[in-house]
């Protein structure tokens, strides 16, 4: 028998991405902190316990140390959905079964991870469930796993799910993990659970298979807030669960008491919080308790941050393919949910909510406070020619309607074992790759980029946009939120650091900005060029013409107005 006092262990974070619970930086999950907190409730010291995540281990192999030495190691992991990522890079197959090899002590694996391993991280693939060479796989709750085998003397534990007791500990006594985290402080997000399991069977879903819905009580999520809080996390968002809306009821209808308990409750133990998102919300909750619903809105846009993102799972609008695959909202439905949130989070700061949704030249020049987003998934049961084209058609009409989504998530199926697509598997989604192709670009170039610009006009401004990365002399960043935007900088400028941002210009998928405000007495010629309307020969004979009393000055002719983003430093100080 191994004491829990004498024990080093080492978490290692390969990330996860769950229809109801999101990992990869810069988000850290729940995972390793309830695990780090089950590690401390069954004896082992906080200082014997290493975090790192995959990308740490990749960028500095002295690491490596780590997982060889400890007396118990642990991976965190698994992708049931597919994505693109730039915050980090989910871990392989074959980098996890190298942490089993080098680790000399037991090794236990466990997340989503126990669902399947695909040959890579992207859809239309089929998996198969794997035990990548570690001692134990935990098939149950990985933070039970782990408390029972510490108890166990890490000589074995049960498969079992850990109950609310047990988590309110351990989300608040695994706080401490955080802080080794590469991002902490500034740019980490804490995804918040308040629920597991979902009411519906829609097929390729994994959210099922933790069953029914199961809530926590708001002091168990105020109090995990509080201990993130007081190690120094600004930025949270409640994705953990399948629909926000239903929070702390039967399961399906809504609760706005509880919503305003744990909203208000959050923001009394963290008032100086940054970012405070949700994830999902389920269409047909809206559709079929609409009141209660629009007050648990209402109550969601008062205690948010801008830009936060209300995810619907339409999945396809295709009745034929609704009805094969168990979907639980039909197209007519959903729209009715997206043109509900519109009027009630549809707001932004600085005007009345009664007035949303607001967008055009008389709308504050701020993100909308909650929008719907809409995820298609291709590849089900049933999909067909004319299953792209009634999806098609479905974004057109919100767009044409007056609505806004804040962003069109479109994805191929992952087939998991225990979900009714597990016999499908990633055929029809193979079969469709090169339609699916085209109507992804179409959707990108006829509904994306005009909605983006509905959504974020030129001169929204963009608060603390964290610089991650350059390409083509570019400096692309982004806010800390929900499917935040991907802004692109003119020029390469120092990563790491947050500036604010106006929005000049559209993409499909992201937006051009220049820092607000900018100075029209020191702008460079990049930074000038990249508003609509200045070239390069006006851009240059601004800056011969330098400096300026006011913006009025440059006497600009553009297709907005500039002095809403832009401003002239006293001459004393221009350069």
């Amino acid at each position: 028998m191994t004491a829990p006092e004498t024990l080093s262990v080492t978490i290692v974070d390969g990330y996860v991405d769950e229809p109801a619970h999101f990992g990869v930086p810069p988000y850290i999950s729940t995972y390793p902190r309830y695990t780090a907190g089950a590690l401390v409730d069954a004896g082992v010291p906080r200082e014997q316990i290493t975090y790192h995540t995959i990308d740490r281990l990749r960028d500095q192999p002295d690491q490596w140390r780590d997982v060889d030495e400890a007396d118990l190691l642990i991976y965190l992991g698994g992708m049931t959905v597919p994505g693109k990522y730039v915050g980090g890079t989910p871990a392989e197959p074959d980098e996890v079964r190298k942490l089993a090899w080098t680790a000399t002590g037991t090794s236990l694996m466990g997340g989503p991870v126990k669902f399947g391993v695909g040959d890579e991280n992207a859809g239309a693939t089929e998996t198969e469930r794997q035990d990548l060479d570690f001692d134990f796989v935990a098939k149950g709750d990985v933070e039970a796993a782990v408390y029972d085998l510490v108890e166990n003397g890490l000589e074995g534990f049960s498969n079992r799910m850990r109950d609310v007791e047990e988590v309110t500990r351990w989300a608040q006594d695994g706080a401490f993990i955080v802080d080794q985290h590469p991002n902490h402080p500034d740019h980490l997000i804490a995804e918040l659970e308040t629920s597991r399991g979902c009411a519906y069977r829609c097929s390729f879903c994994t959210e099922p298979l933790y069953g029914n819905p199961s809530f926590r009580p708001p002091p168990s999520v105020v109090g995990e807030v509080d201990a993130l809080s007081n190690h120094g996390v600004k930025h949270f968002r409640i994705g953990r669960q399948a629909d926000i809306l239903a929070y702390g009821g039967d399961g399906e209808a809504p609760n706005p008491d509880a919503l305003r308990q744990l909203y208000s409750g959050i923001r009394e133990v963290a008032p100086d919080l940054e970012t405070l998102h949700l994830d999902n919300m389920n269409p047909i909750t809206v559709v079929n308790w609409p009141e209660k619903s629009r007050e648990g809105i209402r109550i969601i846009a008062e205690y948010n941050t801008p830009g936060d993102t209300a995810a619907f799972g339409l999945e396809s609008a295709d009745p034929i393919v609704q009805e094969e695959n168990n979907l639980n909202v039909s197209a007519e439905e959903c729209f009715e949910a997206v043109k509900i949130v519109n009027e009630e989070g549809g707001w932004r700061p600085g005007e009345e909510p009664a007035e949303a949704p607001t967008f055009g030249d008389d709308a504050p020049r701020r993100l909308p406070k909650l929008l719907p987003g809409i995820n298609l998934l291709h590849g089900l049961k049933g999909e067909r020619e004319e299953t792209y084209e009634r999806n098609l058609e479905f974004l057109q009409r919100v767009y044409d309607e007056g609505y806004m989504l804040r962003r069109i998530n479109i994805r191929q199926v992952m087939a998991f074992d225990g979900t009714d697509m597990s016999d499908t598997g990633a055929e029809i989604a193979n079969e469709h790759k090169k339609l699916f192709k085209r109507y992804k670009q179409q959707v990108r170039e006829e509904i994306d980029k005009p909605m983006l610009k509905r959504v974020a006009p030129p001169g929204t401004v963009l608060p603390d946009v964290h610089l991650e990365y350059h390409q083509d002399g570019t400096t692309f960043g982004r806010q800390l939120g929900t499917y935040p935007l991907l802004v692109g900088v003119p020029g390469e400028r120092d990563l790491g650091q947050t500036i604010d941002v106006a929005i000049v210009d559209h993409g499909y998928r992201s937006v051009t900005g220049v820092p607000y405000p900018l100075d029209l007495n020191d702008a460079s010629m990049d930074e000038l060029t990249a508003i609509p309307g200045i070239g390069d020969r006006t851009a240059g004979d601004l800056v011969i013409n330098r400096p300026y009393d006011s913006v009025g000055d440059a006497d600009l002719e553009t297709e907005f107005d500039l002095a809403q983003f832009m401003t002239t430093r006293s001459l004393e100080h221009a350069d």
